[in-house]
């Protein structure tokens, strides 16, 4: 009597596309995206800068960077979605529409706080540490559908250390993004190629 392994049936469209995204770029863009846009409001805010900058540079290069690296993020993601199959191609689209709806979200509380408690001020507090906040959840997402550890560590870090800078007064906020986030970032590119040479 012999022994025959039977394997299991192979499914249309299953392969994982994880080991395709390569957020190398996505990761440096944002990277310079915080340290450049939130080290120059650290740098320049609070009751006593360090440096008179004109107020729209910091928000003008934290722009610039997220505009890069999410155009990166999306044609990284395309790429690795050639090859999807349905139920992958899929969970990219809700993926992608979380961050519409997220958004959307952050913008309604944002301002319906600032509204209610005649608090405008809460725009400048709550926008970076909030979207950094959004960003990690939705890493957290990205990273648990896509079983992507490095994806799923950076949101994690993300989403605490941009609600934990709340509790600093200005510009403590703006150097917690600054330098944790803007270093996860640089860290997560550097982890990123190791990621991609290990697959």
């Amino acid at each position: 009597m012999s022994a025959v392994a039977i394997a299991p049936p192979a499914v249309a469209g299953t392969a994982s596309t994880v080991d395709r995204v390569d957020n190398r770029i996505p990761y440096a863009s944002f990277a310079v995206a915080y340290l450049l846009g939130h080290g120059a409001a650290a740098l320049s805010s609070g009751a006593d800068p360090l440096v008179d900058l004109p107020g729209w540079l910091p928000m003008t290069l934290l722009a610039a960077g997220i505009v890069a690296g999410s155009v990166a993020a999306t044609v990284a993601a395309t790429r690795a979605q050639r090859d999807a199959g349905r139920a992958e191609l899929l969970s990219g689209k809700l993926l992608g529409i979380a961050w519409v709806t997220a958004f959307t979200g952050l913008f309604f509380v944002i301002t319906g706080l600032a509204t209610t408690l005649d608090m405008p001020e809460l725009h400048t507090i709550l926008w970076p540490s909030g979207s950094a906040f959004i960003v990690g959840l939705i890493y957290l997402a990205e990273g648990a559908v896509r079983r992507n550890v490095l994806h799923y560590a950076l949101g994690s870090w993300l989403a605490v250390v941009s609600t934990a800078a709340l509790f600093l007064s200005a510009p403590g906020p703006y150097w917690i993004l600054a330098l944790a986030g803007g270093g996860a970032y640089v860290l997560a590119a550097v982890l990123e190629s190791r990621r991609l040479a290990a697959h």
